[in-house]
């Protein structure tokens, strides 16, 4: 396994300090987070991220983001983007971005399960990867979906739904432990063989449910997911990584840490640190 962070957890480095930083800690790669966003002060996760590159103009970013990423010594384990599937612009242009970056692989995001008839929406989506995964092909990139709650792709069996009429040398799943604490959990062996080929990629975060403290017309609790840390949330990160290396995948394993109780510096620093106990223990120590 390689380890990478992807900038969306970096949100008040610059690019170049990003990747300085990621690289003295000691990890393999970055995962460069390309999208249109709003301001923020100050900057937050999702909006105001200096560690973001707009998708607007995106061509003329790329001499710099290959540049500093050469700089410190990373690779890249692919491009975190926003493009939607049913925008086929906006997705050949982040293909071809990855395919001159070298960044081998990009994600590309699932339509809401918030429809009227999921099959419908399902039917439009396999056609939109279609065409997607021939220019990958073309490109020689992937395609990557990831395991996200509230889209038609929550569950690996749900994914697979949508994609395992595809070649995986074209097109890949994004396992997310964090994600499917929230929606589509499914028993993480039974979710990497579902998979197979098609797996990808994976991204680590954790969450937690907790009550929200209202209560329902009929005396029901209500109930909403928060991020955690890595040792904090739902999920057991060294059981994950257990199923993973059982499993065989020897893949990039991204951070994605939405959390802000350790100062950003030192919660990298933690997850690297448990990322290669967890790697290098004997299977049965994990």
């Amino acid at each position: 396994m390689r380890f990478s962070v992807f900038t969306a957890s970096t949100p008040d480095w610059t690019p170049q300090e990003a990747a300085r930083n990621i690289a003295a800690q000691g990890w393999d790669g970055i995962e460069w987070r390309i999208t249109d966003q709003e301001d923020a002060t100050p900057p937050g996760f999702w909006a105001g991220n200096r560690s973001t590159w707009p998708l607007t103009g995106l061509e003329d970013s790329l001499p710099d983001i290959a540049r500093i990423t050469a700089e410190s010594g990373l690779a890249m384990s692919g491009l975190g983007g926003y493009a939607q599937s049913s925008n086929a612009a906006d997705v050949e242009r982040m293909l071809r971005a990855t395919a001159t970056l070298g960044a081998g692989q990009v994600r590309v995001t699932m339509p809401s399960n918030d429809v009227a008839d999921y099959r419908v929406v399902a039917d439009r989506t396999r056609g939109e990867l279609s065409d997607h995964t021939a220019l990958a092909a073309e490109l020689g990139v992937k395609v990557l979906i990831e395991l996200h709650h509230r889209t038609i792709t929550p569950s690996a069996s749900a994914a697979m739904r949508i994609i395992d009429r595809f070649d995986p040398a074209h097109i890949g799943v994004i396992h997310d432990l964090g994600n499917l604490i929230i929606e589509g959990n499914e028993l993480t062996r039974a979710a990497l063989s579902i998979l197979g080929d098609h797996l990808a990629h994976v991204h680590v975060k954790n969450a937690v449910w907790k009550p929200t403290g209202e209560v329902g017309p009929h005396g029901d609790v209500r109930w909403a997911p928060e991020w955690a840390s890595l040792r904090g949330g739902q999920a057991s990160v060294p059981d994950y990584f257990r199923a993973l290396r059982e499993f065989g995948y020897d893949g990039w394993v991204t951070l994605e840490d939405f959390t802000t109780q350790l100062p950003l510096e030192e919660r990298l620093r933690d997850a690297l640190a448990l990322f290669h106990e967890l790697r290098d223990a004997p299977v049965d120590a994990v």
